[in-house]
């Protein structure tokens, strides 16, 4: 029998179907009923359940596929993967708010020596960098190495709207815009506010190991956090 219909908002209300869903996202590969009913810790069958609603709802999408490509006797598992939608649901939601924020303080603060776009990447940074002192003013981590670092700030914008993505112990990857789709309108712009705000944030954490980076990927956030470059002498 077919999945019921469900809306996209409706099916994630649920926390294992919401779990499930950004594992799929998060891991990059296709995904087996097993391994999705062992990331939230629930039976396959159960699984099975909430994936088929996900696929309802065109969150997911399913094929067959073969474990490493290799034929074997019977029918090939079902995997499913995410389908397009996802990038016009707000998981996690916009921060639509957060870049009219930086832009209405960079028009009431303008100086007179500087243009419209360097006041909204010099708020932009003091945005972020308040946010930084912030969590650490919290936290009190002490000095931060690189690892360190991208953990706490790995933590603070996955709270704003951010998708953080750990590639390696010293890379972080952002997989989304959360200012998306306004970055489509100006993405030059959007960019620049995205990585001021980021080196902001990392200026108020003190963690001078670690820089914002213009790396942009199709899908995915322009900016990545990575090991700070040597100065040059």
């Amino acid at each position: 029998m077919d999945a019921e219909p469900i809306s996209a908002l409706a099916a994630l209300d649920d926390s294992l179907r919401r779990g499930m869903y950004e594992h799929i996202r998060r891991v990059r590969h296709p995904v087996t009923r097993d391994e999705a009913a062992e990331a939230v810790g629930i039976s396959r069958k159960l699984a099975a359940f909430h994936l088929d609603k996900l696929v309802a709802a065109g969150l997911l999408r399913t094929r067959y596929e073969f474990a490493g490509g290799i034929r074997k006797v019977g029918r090939a598992p079902k995997v499913y993967e995410p389908s397009e939608l996802e990038v016009r649901v707000s998981i996690p939601p916009r921060q639509h708010d957060v870049l009219a924020g930086i832009l209405l303080d960079a028009v009431l603060d303008e100086g007179d020596d500087e243009t419209a776009r360097e006041a909204a990447l010099r708020t932009a940074h003091r945005h972020g960098e308040v946010l930084g002192a912030t969590e650490r003013d919290q936290l009190r981590p002490g000095r931060l190495g690189t690892e360190r670092a991208l953990t706490l700030a790995s933590a603070v914008v996955e709270r704003h709207g951010f998708e953080p993505d750990r590639e390696t112990p010293t890379c972080l990857r952002l997989r989304n815009c959360p200012f998306h789709p306004l970055a489509a309108k100006a993405p030059e712009l959007v960019c620049g506010l995205n990585q001021a705000f980021l080196g902001g944030l990392l200026d108020g954490l003190r963690a001078t190991t670690v820089e914002a980076v213009l790396d942009p990927r199709a899908g995915e956030c322009c900016v990545e956090l990575r090991p700070a470059a040597p100065a040059s002498s």
